[in-house]
């Protein structure tokens, strides 16, 4: 791992450590950059250096917007999520100019987090499957439990047409998903 590298790595951890949102007793959004690294680097081991601080920083200091300042439904929760993208790719942006990175590389972290050419540019695919791995992995068994069997349904579908072929075919090799879940994965 180069120098820059970790520099912006170890900038991230610390602005994720003041999530005053806790779970398992460690920060959230500390917990959840960990747990993007550790999807990143079993999917993708040959990861570049732009990939491995966008996994890391996808929710980077995500509290600072709540969800509750935007209107409720799918419209507020869009327009709430693509501001995240933006804040989050000029954060990163930010510490990586600070790390030595060029404007090129601060430019494609910024296009991965506001997730601009998914399915067209393999960076941006890599970090969405990352992204759904992890929600499948640690956040999906919580979160079923807050929606109605149809909204779950049609979040399920949504994921699964985010992810390229080859994560779907992965998640159906990796996860006991019921029915119609795994549908959604094989679709």
């Amino acid at each position: 791992m180069s120098d820059r590298l970790q520099t912006v790595l170890t900038a991230i951890d610390t602005a994720n450590a003041a999530d005053p949102g806790y779970e398992m007793e460690r920060p959230a959004a500390l917990l959840y950059g960990e747990r993007m690294t550790e999807e990143l680097l079993r999917l993708f081991p040959d990861a570049s250096e732009r990939l491995r601080i966008a996994a890391r920083g996808q929710h980077v200091e995500r509290w600072l917007l709540p969800r509750k300042d935007y209107p409720e439904g799918r419209t507020g929760y869009l327009d709430w999520r693509r501001e995240q993208g933006r804040r989050h790719g000029e954060r990163l942006a930010g510490m990586m100019a600070e790390a030595g990175y060029s404007e090129e590389d601060q430019e494609k972290v910024r296009v991965m987090l506001r997730k601009e050419g998914i399915k067209r540019d393999p960076e941006v695919q890599a970090l969405e499957d990352v992204i759904c791995f992890t929600f499948l992995k640690w956040y999906f068994q919580p979160f079923a439990g807050t929606q109605s069997p149809e909204a779950l349904e049609k979040i399920v579908i949504r994921t699964a047409r985010k992810m390229s072929a080859e994560a779907r075919a992965r998640v159906l090799d990796e996860f006991d998903l019921p029915e119609p879940f795994a549908a959604a994965f094989r679709a």
